[in-house]
């Protein structure tokens, strides 16, 4: 029987970017947008706060763009401060090379396994979505969902009991399926 899991975000991730003022390496987000026109272009910046200090920051998400090329609906959710929309600039790659930021999702996930686990069956077939480009290690998600030390997975994995078509090493951000044998 194939059963579904979905990793999915929780709040914003903490960026790694070094505070000017105090140096901590840690800001955080609520999703604030700050557009600022001149004439006819438009600069837009996703603020963020230092978690040690509270000095903002400006991520710099359009510079000098002419405000007829950017789309009406876009407009409309820097405005309204689309908590969705700063997601989706977090994870854009272009942004955070631009910005030279790294994303820490500690704490910002979770697993849902879509119920009580009966992993008590000789073969279990599991597949794993990702709501947002989360990367998690496949052995912590695992271990968390079966409800297992994570030690105890790396032995299955060992022992060729738990295999899948990816990697269980490193860290994953796209779905996958993994098969555990008992």
């Amino acid at each position: 029987m194939l059963r579904s899991w979905v990793v999915m975000p929780t709040r914003l991730p903490l960026i790694h970017r070094r505070c000017h003022t105090c140096g901590s390496e840690r800001f955080r987000t609520a999703g604030k947008f700050r557009v600022n026109a001149h004439h006819k272009l438009i600069d837009v910046w996703l603020l963020a706060l230092c978690t040690e200090c509270g000095e903002t920051a400006k991520l710099a998400v359009l510079e000098r763009a002419n405000v007829r090329s950017i789309p009406p609906a876009l407009l409309g959710r820097l405005h309204d401060n689309d908590p969705a929309l700063a997601a989706e600039l977090l994870q854009d790659p272009e942004i955070r090379r631009r910005q030279r930021i790294a994303l820490d999702w500690d704490g910002a996930w979770r697993l849902d396994t879509g119920g009580p686990d009966r992993l008590d069956e000789e073969v279990t077939d599991v597949s794993v979505h990702f709501a947002a480009r989360i990367p998690v290690r496949p052995a912590r998600l695992i271990a968390e969902g079966c409800r297992l030390p994570r030690a105890e997975v790396e032995r299955l994995i060992t022992k060729g009991e738990l295999v899948s078509a990816v990697r269980l090493t490193g860290r994953l951000s796209n779905d996958f399926t993994f098969t555990l044998k008992r």
